[in-house]
């Protein structure tokens, strides 16, 4: 199943904390994994939200992996599934990274209750990540969409990492009302 919700629209964040409630309604806390790069603008969503929410998170609430000082790209990528495995065994994963579509899309928030498929818009052969992927349309999608992310404006990738930082606090602040026993790290 999945939803989405357009960056601009007014009432995107409670749509993204009403989701991840739906696809994650009780239970342990989730870890949540960043997935991108800094070295190019529109494929740091991912670190960038990761960085936002280990600043902003006040409580031990989850464990944080990528960040825009430890970012998680597709060279880290495809060893996450078997670290989350052995490390965060039977704990649900949501996973966040930037995308490209179809230009009528850029700026759309999409989440799903499948795994995310990292570097799939760059045709990478990576493995899944996660039960919950979190996907900004950043970029248009094209024979060029390498390209067309190096020329992504930061200004639409600070605004979304934002609105799913504000999104993924408001339903982990949902959670600490009924997960009490919760560690963190920051990856500072």
């Amino acid at each position: 199943m999945e939803y989405c919700f357009h960056s601009c629209n007014t009432i995107a964040r409670e749509g993204l904390t009403a989701v991840l409630k739906r696809f994650l309604p009780q239970g342990q806390m989730p870890v949540v994994v960043c997935i991108g790069s800094d070295l190019v603008a529109g494929d740091s969503l991912g670190p960038l939200t990761g960085t936002m929410l280990c600043r902003k998170a006040q409580q031990n609430r989850c464990f944080i992996y990528g960040t825009l000082h430890t970012p998680i790209t597709a060279k880290e990528a495809n060893y996450m599934p078997d670290f989350l495995q052995k490390t965060h065994p039977h704990i649900p994963v949501i996973a966040i990274d930037a995308a490209v579509g179809p230009r009528e899309e850029i700026g759309l928030i999409k989440i799903s209750n499948t795994p995310l498929m990292p570097g799939a818009g760059a045709n990478k052969k990576l493995k899944p990540i996660g039960q919950i992927s979190i996907l900004g349309i950043v970029a248009e999608k094209t024979a060029f969409s390498i390209t067309k992310l190096n020329y992504t404006r930061l200004n639409t990738i600070y605004h979304m990492a934002e609105l799913i930082t504000t999104g993924i606090l408001q339903f982990l602040d949902y959670k600490q009302m009924f997960v009490f026993d919760t560690r963190s790290i920051s990856n500072k």
